[in-house]
């Protein structure tokens, strides 16, 4: 009889706790994280921003990069001693290194027609990896180009294929996952009328494009980069994999924080969507915020509005 009250008692408790908890873990669907450069990382900031309830971030190694030259600002040797540095703080104050931001700009484009160009883009790329690698991140995040000269897109597509493959074999070897970023491009040509945009810039680019790659390259969705982004979400599907989480209206690089208020994004829209799709992967913002903890609460506020 004692046996059977105890087990009871158990059960009870049990129910409890299943009960009341289980509504605070619904409410928060996804892990909240933010973009950072890797030189910003000390041990004291991720300790600020684990205390505000963030989960983790993307970050990227533009500080230690000469864009010009493709070379580093330091030598190999201390580079990886600052990303065993990075990946210890990490570890101990809790904060997951969820993705890299790869290196991009005029220089540093996995399309460039000329081969021996794409070739030294790809090498470089190579060589960040191997940093990165020391901070076992899951997700690797590329742009697929810079801006294009006219009438060369296609060349540059094929470019960008056989990049995608060379890259996606060093990803794959460090056990992470390629994802390919959504560009701006309100119209094909820039304002001048001299370029066309990057590579990836409308729904049906992207699903044209992403249907020559490997099945195991995926995607990652800049709500600022599109007009209505729940369409290219709801396009995609599973292949969607992180997000870039800010505000704007597809014509320019906006990056508004999406609670203060100034971008034209329907949330209520991207959550559906969200849903749909069944993502699993992080709120990921990349638009700033004066207090890290809006970070969490702006998501709370945002969410809401898919009730």
């Amino acid at each position: 009889m004692f046996k059977t009250t105890i087990s009871i008692s158990k059960i009870l408790v049990l129910v409890f706790i299943v009960t009341f908890s289980f509504p605070v873990r619904a409410q928060q669907k996804h892990q909240i994280g933010f973009s950072i450069g890797a030189s910003a990382l000390t041990k004291k900031k991720l300790q600020q921003i684990s205390d505000a309830g963030i989960d983790c971030i993307e970050t990227g190694l533009t500080a230690y990069i000469n864009k010009d030259s493709l070379t580093f600002t330091l030598p190999e040797g201390e580079m990886m001693k600052k990303m065993r540095a990075l990946k210890q703080a990490a570890k101990e104050t809790g904060v997951e290194i969820w993705s890299i931001h790869m290196p991009y700009g005029k220089e540093i484009d996995i399309s460039f027609v000329e081969e021996a160009r794409r070739q030294k883009v790809v090498a470089f790329h190579q060589q960040v990896l191997k940093y990165v690698a020391v901070l076992k991140p899951k997700i690797i995040l590329f742009h697929p180009s810079y801006y294009l000269g006219l009438n060369e897109r296609e060349m540059r597509i094929q470019q960008l294929v056989k990049s995608v493959q060379e890259l996606n074999a060093a990803v794959k070897g460090m056990k992470a996952t390629m994802v390919l970023e959504n560009m701006l491009g309100p119209a094909l040509l820039v304002s001048k009328g001299n370029q066309e945009r990057p590579l990836l810039r409308t729904v049906e680019e992207y699903l044209t494009i992403f249907k020559l790659l490997p099945d195991d390259v995926y995607a990652a969705v800049d709500l600022n980069h599109i007009a209505q982004p729940e369409q290219l979400l709801l396009a995609l599907g599973a292949r969607v994999k992180t997000l870039h989480v800010a505000d704007g209206d597809g014509k320019a690089e906006r990056h508004y924080f999406p609670c203060d208020g100034k971008g034209e994004n329907d949330w209520k829209a991207i959550f559906k969507a969200l849903q749909s799709i069944k993502y699993k992967g992080p709120f990921m913002y990349e638009s700033t915020t004066k207090d890290l903890t809006s970070y969490r609460e702006c998501y709370k506020e945002l969410s809401k509005l898919n009730k």
